[in-house]
């Protein structure tokens, strides 16, 4: 089974060596941008499309790792503190309400019914007071 935690502190050391250190926000964001507007979507077959959506996985991790860094994460917590949130973050989009997908535009996003998560959050801060 894939470690996703081994492989961010090897893509981490990599990337760090590569790249230099900081946070590089606008660096990553900008590759990301150019493999979805032009080579994910236009991509010959299937296979190449998804070869090109690990490389906006391999992104998307470099800058969740160097945001954390950046954010005050001790460089040892760091891989398994984005292996925390990614599982967070699927666990509370689970538990989201989504519209119907047979009733999206195909080429739109899908986003979840916000009211709902709008008045979660609006008693959850009740409970706290």
């Amino acid at each position: 089974m894939f470690d996703l935690e081994a492989h961010l502190k090897r893509q981490m050391a990599f990337s760090r060596a590569t790249f230099g250190p900081g946070e590089r926000r606008a660096g990553v964001a900008d590759h990301i941008k150019r493999e979805l507007t032009g080579e994910v979507i236009p991509a010959g077959s299937p296979y190449e499309a998804a070869e090109e959506w690990v490389d906006v996985v391999i992104l998307a991790l470099d800058g969740l790792t160097r945001a954390l860094r950046e954010a005050g994460v001790h460089p040892g917590e760091l891989a398994a503190e984005a292996c925390g949130m990614i599982e967070d973050k699927q666990d509370e989009n689970e538990q989201r309400n989504w519209p119907d997908w047979r009733t999206a535009d195909p080429n739109k996003a899908i986003e979840h019914v916000k009211a709902q998560a709008e008045a979660l959050d609006a008693a959850g801060a009740q409970n706290i007071r």
